[in-house]
């Protein structure tokens, strides 16, 4: 699986984009044929200490998921949104691979 990781308007660090890397690829323990994942990486424009925001994009046979979290900091966004992929993940095997 390709992973791609975009930081809107500012320059992810390698430790970073190693954190986001390892946990997408995780997600392949769960379902083995994604194509590709797109991460999103931006700073919200308010004064709140929860300005961080991940959006995750993956593309897995015939269909596009997607999750977008917001919270105080990228690794905790990021984390939060494999959550909601894994899920997502889980229920499209459920209902499109029974055997």
């Amino acid at each position: 699986m390709k992973v791609k990781v975009h930081s809107i308007h500012f320059d992810a660090d390698e430790k970073l984009l190693a954190f986001i890397d390892r946990k997408v690829g995780k997600l392949e323990n769960y379902f083995d044929r994604i194509i590709t994942s797109e991460v999103y990486l931006r700073i919200d424009k308010s004064s709140d200490a929860i300005n961080k925001v991940a959006e995750i994009r993956m593309n897995i046979p015939g269909k596009e998921l997607f999750a977008k979290k917001q919270c105080k900091s990228f690794e905790e966004a990021t984390d939060t949104a494999i959550d909601a992929l894994r899920r997502q993940l889980k229920r499209y095997k459920e209902k499109h691979l029974k055997v």
